[in-house]
């Protein structure tokens, strides 16, 4: 019997029945995650830790200060708060210097700046060279911030992008915890001297960060910008799932850099222009529909993700911690440990999401967390402070809506306006138009962090997250209303997903149809309609 089904199969090798194998009823399997790509997404997000530690060290370092310098709490929050203005003029001048010497030297300079701020703030004598070292390692900041999310968005794959590039919200909160910690370990030394401590060995990180850049390839994107073909296919061939994907990207990178499909020279004459012309006018003055959509998009998420009040518990959890009963020096740096601990577990979790559950629900959720536990601790800080004798159930209620908060802010709204200010602009205007993010999101974390002490005395502690929910639930709104799914999208595509900036479903949904009629793929569409 056996022999006989042998034998048809050699006689009719093109039969249905007979040409298949067990393998081909196996389910298709997902490719693995490219390590190349994976390396070069934590090099390059190392530079985050800069503004990662620079938050978390001031959190506990500004009370030292203040006692050691005598300072008011104007000049305080001065201090704490300015080094978010200072980076402005760092991420404008990112966005320009990463077109001119590419994306990979970028974060060198970033790195060379902050060791020198950090040298200086370590060294500082009086309250006015510390603003000056704030200046400097601000514009490191600035840098650092820009380049980070833009560099890892242009390396990645489309499938492993939205994981890739939350690296370097990670990074940031690996910083915050690193300052909480060195605040801990160096809050021992003698007053005059802890302070110093904490903030000067900051410059160890941008030593290694300049280091590790030798080891990185430049950005594929920016490498054919300057008509390095040849250089760019041998860095996709590297960073993609597969020989197709790679060709695909080179492809569509091509096509957006006015390149023609023909020409596969290894280097090839590119139109020369002075960096940034036009894209200031297309994306301010003369902007397409898409491209306002995207501005918005990208505007909206940088600025409500600080508005929300992120740094103000932060870099102000001690204050809040001592409000709500806790009076031990070491208890309250313990705490914002716990806090610190707490925000580096879930934006580890949030990497994992990013990519299979996709931007929009994650955001959605996360948001809607935060709005619930900013009211409970509102509500908790209030009752605090209109009881005149102590309630055990109020503290703990304020210490766990701590933790829940900056929990919902790390598995969502924290990595994801880094990813999607840094996949949805189209390449012509990525650089300036993710450096306006950057300017966006520092400006709102200056005027929470400088103002915040000023703004809790006004209106009680209680009362100033009650304003931070509100801020948070008219947040969901716009983004439940305004902001597309991105998952698996190439960057060279996301236009696609913007023109309408509240009716973009509908017009999904027509370009579904039209692909459909077509054969377009199926599966990519309704990732990006996935609500």
């Amino acid at each position: 019997m056996s022999a006989g089904l042998n034998s048809d199969r050699d006689v009719n090798p093109g039969h249905p029945t007979t040409d298949k194998k067990l393998a081909d009823f196996d389910p298709v399997k997902k490719p693995k995650r490219n390590k190349f790509a994976f390396a070069c997404a934590i090099l390059a997000s190392v530079a985050s830790i800069l503004l990662g530690y620079d938050i978390g060290v001031m959190s506990g370092a500004k009370d030292y200060i203040q006692t050691d310098f005598k300072l008011s709490d104007l000049q305080v929050g001065l201090l704490v708060g300015t080094l978010n203005w200072y980076s402005l003029f760092g991420s404008a001048a990112a966005g320009v210097t990463s077109d001119w010497i590419g994306r990979r030297y970028t974060i060198v300079v970033a790195g060379a700046i902050f060791f020198v701020g950090a040298l200086l703030m370590g060294f500082s004598t009086n309250y006015a060279f510390l603003m000056v070292a704030r200046f400097v390692a601000g514009i490191g900041v600035g840098f650092a911030l820009m380049i980070a999310p833009v560099y890892t968005a242009e390396v990645s794959p489309a499938s492993s992008r939205g994981f890739l590039t939350s690296f370097p919200e990670v990074f940031i909160n690996a910083g915050i915890l690193l300052g909480y910690l060195s605040n801990y370990a160096f809050s021992k030394l003698p007053a005059n001297l802890g302070w110093r401590v904490m903030l000067g060995i900051g410059a160890i990180p941008s030593v290694f960060l300049a280091l590790v850049v030798l080891a990185m390839p430049e950005s594929p994107r920016w490498l054919v910008m300057q008509g390095r073909l040849g250089d760019a296919r041998k860095v996709l061939d590297k960073t993609s799932d597969s020989k197709e994907e790679s060709q695909q990207r080179l492809s569509d990178i091509k096509e957006a850099a006015g390149i023609p499909q023909d020409c596969n020279d290894d280097i090839v004459q590119v139109q020369k222009k002075s960096h940034g012309q036009g894209v200031w006018k297309e994306l301010f003055i003369h902007p397409t529909r898409p491209v306002r959509h995207i501005l918005i998009c990208g505007i909206g998420i940088h600025f409500f993700q600080q508005a929300s009040g992120i740094d103000a518990v932060v870099l102000y959890s001690t204050d809040i911690f001592k409000k709500a009963g806790i009076t031990s020096t070491s208890h309250k740096l313990l705490a914002t440990v716990a806090v610190g601990f707490t925000k580096t577990v879930f934006i580890l979790v949030a990497t994992f999401l990013l990519d299979r559950v996709g931007r929009r629900p994650l955001l959605l959720s996360s948001v809607g967390g935060m709005v619930l536990s900013l009211s409970a601790l509102g509500f908790g800080l209030t009752m605090i402070d209109h009881s005149h004798e102590k309630l055990p159930w109020a503290v703990a209620l304020s210490i766990a809506m701590v933790l829940a908060f900056v929990a919902f802010f790390s598995i969502g709204m924290g990595p994801i306006a880094w990813v999607y200010s840094s996949e949805i602009f189209p390449l012509r205007l990525r650089a300036q138009g993710t450096g306006i993010g950057v300017a966006i999101n520092r400006v709102t974390s200056g005027v929470i962090s400088t103002t915040f002490i000023m703004l809790y005395k006004a209106i009680s502690i209680g009362g100033a997250f009650f304003l931070f929910a509100g801020i948070a639930a008219v947040a969901w709104v716009f983004f439940y209303a305004c902001y597309p799914e991105t998952r698996g999208r190439t960057l060279e595509d996301m236009e696609v997903l913007f023109g309408s900036l509240i009716g973009w479903r509908s017009a999904l949904k027509d370009e579904q149809k039209k692909e459909g009629a077509h054969g377009g793929n199926e599966g990519q569409i309704q990732m990006g309609t996935k609500a």
